[in-house]
C-alpha cells in the first residue's frame, strides 16, 4: 500500500496537511482522504506530489523502493 509513503514523503518536508493541500490547490480535507486511502489520488496530482518530493511516481505508489528521481 502506498498511502503510508505518502504521509512518510510529507513528514520528511516537515509539511502539514494543510501546507500540502495549498501547494496543491486542494482542500486539505481532500488530501487527507487521498493519505488514508480512503480516495483514490488523480494522476495530475500524483505526478506533482512527485514533482515537490523530487521523486518518482512510481516510487509513490510502492512500485520501487528507489526515490530517486527518474533520469531525463
Amino acid at each position: 500500500m502506498f498511502y503510508p509513503r505518502l504521509r512518510d514523503c510529507r513528514e520528511d518536508k516537515d509539511l502539514t496537511q494543510r501546507e500540502l493541500a495549498d501547494m496543491l490547490n486542494i482542500d486539505q480535507r481532500v488530501y487527507s482522504n487521498y493519505e488514508t486511502g480512503k480516495r483514490g489520488i488523480p494522476a495530475h496530482l500524483l505526478v506533482k506530489l512527485a514533482d515537490i518530493y523530487r521523486t518518482s511516481t512510481d516510487f509513490l505508489l510502492g512500485r520501487t523502493n528507489n526515490p530517486a528521481p527518474p533520469r531525463k
